[in-house]
């Protein structure tokens, strides 16, 4: 179903949230009509800007903005054709697209047959467009009772979206109907060609009860990715739906800036009627075990009996099966409340993935609810503490003197250094636990007699971050993988996905996992393509993401072996070079494997594969072809044999160069650079003739073919070997000649640039000469292009250019090969496998923020040149947003104040400043109010003219340019406004303002006016004088500082703001107070019994504010240690009563204020005794009696046999007084110290708890009994038994 105008669901914290409650509908509208389109925000005040094709619009007479509260409205007057088109509403980080159709007017004809259209079609109304296919409602259900849940027109397999969807959702999930016991499949579909990290979805039944938790037999979430057509694909599979099955769904789907969801409904219908009631069905627990996992687990019970289904079932016909989640309820006061038969159901309906725990502490949370004697305040029942940190356990008893034991899981904890620290003030009892770690995640207990208090502390662990995110790689088939990341606590538990699908342990074969420290490795021995896509490390605090991208081998030929044409006993050498070193081949002689042998040798040196044939005969004639190992091509070229054939010639024979095609015309030969070029040029002549081989290079162009030995040439016009007419006869070195009777061969080894040009082979003798020109051409790869130059930096995009390169290699360039890598990284990426025709390029998906580095490659018939010089370091950025609140604060003759607030997006380019412009009313050029940029957000813009209209624009800079600007709403006339002087006292000054000596004042006092007002001081009407007294005056406010006060500073302070005639007056009282003296003339008046009667004077000085009492103090003559008898005493006499007979007393009395008490006190000089009479008490004796007695047990130990792995328990019962000191020991070892055994004494009854006893536990355990009147012991024998 559709979700427009649906209200927002309650996303989680964290993620990105649509700014829109209700988003603006496509419409379609008759020409001359009004469009209106309503956009409603989340909360009021956000600001909103429309668009059209990616422009701003603003007010004008086509398009007219309106906004009140939350609500939004566009309006389009007179629509026309020019009118039809995209438009986008803006808030936030929240974009919503929606079309506008125009249609022509019906003709008038057609209007009379028409039928009259009713208020809600009147023509020239807006009517909103169908919703496409992705947003049609449709319930399928089938007998069999599952169901799958698809938009109407599409196909589960099929596309069924509009190219440019509101949101992410290519197809959203619709709402479904199912019968109890059967199966139904939510789908979604979100497009993928966009997004550089696959999305987030997540399930939500309700309001708030995450799906995932949930996962188990019956419920199930499946993802998967279509690499052709980029979608993602989410189901919600539920399997033997129950009633309580039924209700609402969400589906959230959010991205790194986007977000969208969908609410859907789910019917369950009942299959039988009530008298039909299958009781074993009824029974059936539906398991929610497994939660946090996609399948289903295999040992998973699914036939378990549930007694509590079927009391449900007996009114379940009568209840209504839509269960909606409560909105926000108190789930303990729920469950407080409700019948054990609803617990389940409430369980589910709210999330609760620990019910039986939350039993369990409701049970003892009403067990709670009794009157406590020991505690005024127990501990609450949970306690939740991060690792590392502290937590405090406080509870507050009845009686303070009472003894308090700590206990943790029923151990009682012992001081031990600073781990532990009990605290006791008063009736607080506090144990602090120090640097909390997991082993402290524990139940801990207070006991005080026979009470005691219970909680549970569940430490937290922070979440584990990613230091080092992992990297992109790119590699051929059959290549090792290697991700790795490095995290921030060591030791830490990782996940691995591959496209969002979790790499578990069993896919061992396929992938291996390695820790190292904080380091953490996942590593593919040998890529397949199937190993291609996105790769996930997760933590429980964060992720990272790398693509990987595995490329078929493909094998570059950098040369290609050449045909080659030789003569008998020469040597012929085929020579290939490929891009693998590594890979290996084999020669074939028309089309059978060439076995090497004495004259036939293989060669394989780096990139290099080399074939060399000695002394070549004419069967070694044919087509010679190198396949290299793993790849499907092969390089072929043919050995031509040249047989010399000698007929019968005359002696006086002219020379004769023998060539396929001699003439004028020079032959053309190729040959590229690096190979060997051998010219074998067969003669004749008799005498034998002198061969002369010359090299006609010139600048700019080539010699003319043909040219007379002894034609005149230019100076120069020649290069190397060429100059003056020397010919080339070297028979050693690069380049050399070699000549014999019936040929002459002319060699270069490695062939260079250089060697290029027009040879000229000249045979003579005295009968005649011949000539033939000879055109060699040598190809190689293109030079290394310049550094290529970015341009046009944008948020996630760039455009970069490079220019061809200086040399071509003597071949037309084909294209060109783009890579790029981050600046820090060493692995660079190809950015294109087609080669690029032309010589600029818009790269795009790069991260922003991260510094990239482009460089390129040259193609030409011949291979890939080297690569360019990596370009400048770029960062992908994009501008600013435009600044917010921009305001007029002040307006004078010749100047403006300005003031706004910072963008509300920055980007990872951060700001360098803003720009200030202001252009006349009716104007369009702007002109700049400062030079350069301003890091403040307030600029005061001088020396305009008086009178003048301006509007003013501010925008913000990055390095990626400047933002958006926003511009005043109204012109601003330059023209200072005469306003009154006006004091604006705050409330807090307007009452007496009272300060203790020694402390700073400082009176601040906003005032208004224009021009600026004359501020003036006054005290007691008297101007003020000193250094003591400080005035400070700003255009808005003056300020009376006073370092340090002192008594002399209280008075009347009045203040006076002028401006000419007019002028505003306040008045200020400072109260400066300081302690006050001691009382004057303390005596003592009466002493009788266990009193005595004191008066006093009050002090001479009372610190100049009221006293608001005494502090009366008794000291004993003997320890002269002072007790407070008397506090905040208002009068000056009083009764001291409670003394003790025969001792003397010492009194003093202080004086309080609000400041303080007075520094000295007055005391009496002489003590006060008071008279112990006669009377003595003497107390009765008594005879003491002995009730001591020696240890005996009155219920020994008994033999017992028990089964391994179950508790144990052995019992006595002893008496002795005093209280024996208890010992226990298992085959004479005393087991005091064994954290295994827990030992317990109550009323004589001694236990020794074992814990999951194994067979070495076995044995004789003796109980011993010790007091000062003797000892004794018991003894049994232990034997355990291992089950079979």
């Amino acid at each position: 179903m559709g979700c427009q105008g649906a209200q927002p669901p309650q996303s989680p914290p964290g993620s990105s949230v649509s700014a829109f409650n209700k988003k603006p509908r496509s419409v379609e509208v008759t020409a001359g009509a009004a469009a209106v389109f309503e956009a409603e925000t989340e909360r009021a005040g956000v600001k909103v800007r429309w668009q059209r094709d990616g422009g701003d619009i603003s007010a004008s007479d086509k398009y007219s903005l309106a906004a009140e509260g939350k609500r939004h409205t566009l309006t389009v007057r007179g629509v026309g054709p020019a009118d039809q088109g995209s438009y986008a509403v803006i808030a936030g980080s929240s974009k919503v697209k929606f079309d506008l159709k125009v249609t022509e007017a019906a003709p008038p004809e057609k209007a009379e047959l028409a039928v009259a259209p009713t208020p809600a079609e009147a023509p020239g109304a807006p009517r909103e467009v169908p919703a496409p296919a992705t947003e049609l409602e449709e319930n399928i259900s089938n007998p069999e009772g599952s169901a799958s849940v698809t938009p109407e027109g599409s196909a589960p397999g099929s596309q069924g979206a509009p190219d440019d969807p509101i949101g992410l959702f290519l197809m959203r999930p619709q709402d479904g109907e199912v019968t109890v016991g059967g199966s139904i499949v939510f789908s979604a579909r979100v497009a993928g060609a966009s997004l550089l990290k696959p999305p987030v979805v997540k399930w939500f039944k309700g309001k708030w009860v995450d799906l995932s938790s949930k996962v188990g037999q019956h419920l199930q979430l499946h993802d998967s990715y279509d690499r052709a057509s980029k979608v993602y694909l989410f189901e919600l599979h539920i399997t033997d739906a129950q009633a309580t099955s039924a209700g609402g769904y969400r589906c959230e789907v959010s991205t790194k800036d986007k977000f969208d969801s969908c609410n859907f409904n789910l019917t369950v219908h009942e299959a039988m009627g009530s008298g039909d009631l299958d009781l074993r069905s009824a029974f059936r627990r539906t398991s929610l075990a497994g939660a946090g996992r996609r399948t289903s687990d295999s040992h998973e019970d699914a036939g378990t009996l549930d007694f509590s289904s079927l009391l449900k079932k007996r009114d379940s016909f009568r209840r209504d099966s839509k269960l909606e989640a409560p909105a926000e309820e108190d789930v303990w006061e729920i469950l407080r409340q409700a019948p054990p038969s609803e617990y389940e159901r409430i369980a589910f309906q709210h999330g609760v993935t620990d019910l039986r725990g939350m039993l369990k502490r409701l049970k003892g949370m009403k067990h709670d609810e009794k009157k406590s004697t020991a505690f005024q305040k127990k501990l609450e029942p949970a306690y939740q503490v991060n690792k590392g940190h502290k937590i405090r356990l406080t509870v507050e008893l009845a009686d303070p003197d009472a003894e308090v034991k700590w206990l943790k899981n029923g151990q009682e904890i012992q001081m031990s250094g600073s781990k532990y620290i009990f605290e006791s003030v008063g009736t607080k009892r506090t144990l602090t636990i120090s640097q909390c770690s997991l082993a402290d995640d524990a139940a801990y207990q207070c006991v005080v007699g026979g009470e005691k208090c219970s909680t549970e502390l569940f430490v937290k662990e922070p979440p584990v971050l990613i230091t080092r995110a992992l990297e992109d790689q790119l590699v051929m088939v059959g290549q090792r993988v290697e991700f790795e990341c490095e995290v921030s606590e060591e030791g830490a538990q990782v996940k691995w996905l591959k496209d969002g699908v979790e790499l578990t342990r069993e896919e061992t074969f396929k992938y291996r996992f390695k820790k190292d420290g904080q380091k953490h490795h996942l590593i593919i021995n040998e890529a397949t393509l199937e190993d291609a896509g996105h790769y996930a490390v997760r933590t429980s605090g964060s992720q990272a993401l790398a693509e990987l991208i595995v490329q078929e081998k493909k094998l570059e030929v950098y040369q290609s072996i050449a045909d080659l044409a030789v003569g008998a006993k020469d040597q012929a050498v085929f020579k290939c070079e490929v891009s693998d070193e590594n890979v290996r081949g084999v020669w074939l002689k028309n089309g059978k494997e060439l076995v090497p042998d004495s004259r036939i040798k293989v060669s394989h040196i780096g990139r290099v594969h080399k074939l060399t044939i000695d002394d070549v005969t004419p069967a070694d004639e044919a087509d010679y072809s190198f396949v290299p190992e793993g790849f499907a091509c092969n390089l072929s070229a043919k050995l031509h044999f040249m047989e010399v054939k000698i007929d019968f010639v005359p002696r006086q024979e002219p020379p004769k160069i023998h060539l396929d095609c001699p003439g004028s015309t020079p032959d053309t030969i190729v040959v590229v650079a690096g190979n060997k070029l051998r010219l074998d040029v067969p003669i004749s002549g008799d005498p034998a003739p002198t061969v002369i081989w010359q090299k006609s290079v010139t600048q700019g162009k080539k010699a003319p073919a043909g040219a007379a030995p002894g034609a005149p040439e230019d100076e120069g016009a020649e290069e190397e070997w060429v100059f003056d007419k020397k010919l080339l006869c070297e028979t050693e070195g690069r380049v050399r000649v070699e000549t014999t009777k019936d040929r002459s061969v002319f060699t270069v080894e490695g062939a260079e640039k250089e060697d290029e040009g027009v040879y000229t082979v000249t045979v003579k003798n005295p009968v005649g000469e011949d000539q033939v020109n000879l055109t060699v051409k040598v190809i190689d790869v293109p030079d290394a292009p310049a550094a290529p130059e970015i341009s046009n930096v944008g948020e996630d995009s760039c455009t970069v250019r490079w220019e061809p390169p200086a040399y071509d290699g003597g071949q037309p360039v084909l294209g060109y090969i783009l890579e790029r890598k981050k600046k820090k990284s060493y692995r660079w990426m190809r950015l294109n496998f087609d080669l690029l025709r032309g010589r600029s390029h818009e790269a795009r998906r790069m991260i922003e923020g991260v510094a990239y580095e482009m460089r390129v490659y040259a193609v030409n018939a011949v291979g890939m040149s080297r690569p360019s010089p990596a370009s400048q370091p770029f960062m992908p950025i994009g501008p600013p947003g435009e600044p917010t609140h921009l305001t007029v604060e002040d307006v004078s003759d010749t100047t403006v104040s300005l003031k706004w607030r910072p963008p509300e997006r920055v980007g990872a380019g951060g700001m360098d400043g803003y720009s200030v412009e202001y252009c006349q009313e009716g104007a369009s050029e702007w002109v700049a109010a400062l030079q350069g940029l301003t890091e403040r957000t307030s600029l005061l813009v001088k020396d305009l003219p008086t009178g003048a209209r301006l509007q003013f624009r501010v925008r913000a800079h990055n390095v990626a340019g400047p933002g958006a600007p926003v511009i005043t709403k109204e012109p601003v006339t330059v023209q200072e406004i005469l306003q009154r002087p006006r004091l604006q006292l705050p409330r807090h000054l307007r009452q007496t303002i009272q300060k203790k000596v020694g402390e700073p004042v400082n009176l601040l006092i906003p005032f208004q006016g224009k021009p600026r007002p004359q501020v003036t001081w006054t005290k007691e009407g008297q101007p003020l004088a000193g250094d003591e007294v400080s005035i400070r005056n700003s255009p808005t406010d003056t300020i009376l500082f006073i370092r340090s006060a002192r008594r002399t500073h209280s008075g009347t302070y009045q203040v006076t703001v002028r401006i000419e005639n007019m002028e505003d007056k306040a008045t200020l009282v400072l109260q400066i107070v300081d302690k006050p003296s001691p009382p004057q003339d303390i005596w003592i008046i009466e002493t009788w019994g266990f009193n005595v009667a004191l008066e006093w004077k009050p002090p001479q000085d009372d610190g100049n504010t009221e006293i608001w009492g005494y502090t009366v103090q008794k000291a004993d003559k003997k320890t002269m240690e002072w007790f407070t008898v008397l506090e905040h005493y208002r009068r000056t006499h009083c009764v001291v009563s409670e003394l003790i007979i025969g001792n003397g007393y010492y009194f003093r009395v202080f004086s309080h204020n609000m400041v303080g008490s007075s520094d000295k006190a007055a005391a009496t000089k002489e003590p006060v005794f008071i008279p112990r009479p006669g009377i003595t008490y003497e107390p009765p004796k008594y005879k003491a009696l002995d009730f001591s007695e020696a240890p005996s047990f009155t219920q020994p130990l008994a033999n017992r046999s028990i089964i391994a792995g179950y508790n144990a328990v052995l019992c006595c019962a002893v008496r002795g007084s005093p209280k024996p000191k208890i010992s226990w020991f298992k085959n004479g070892l005393d087991l005091g110290e064994d954290a295994r055994f827990r030992m317990f004494s109550k009323q004589g009854v001694l236990t020794l708890e074992i814990r999951k006893p194994c067979p070495y536990d076995g044995g004789v355990y003796i109980c011993r009994a010790t007091n000062l009147q003797g000892e004794a012991q018991c003894e049994c024998r232990l034997e355990v038994r291992v089950p079979q």
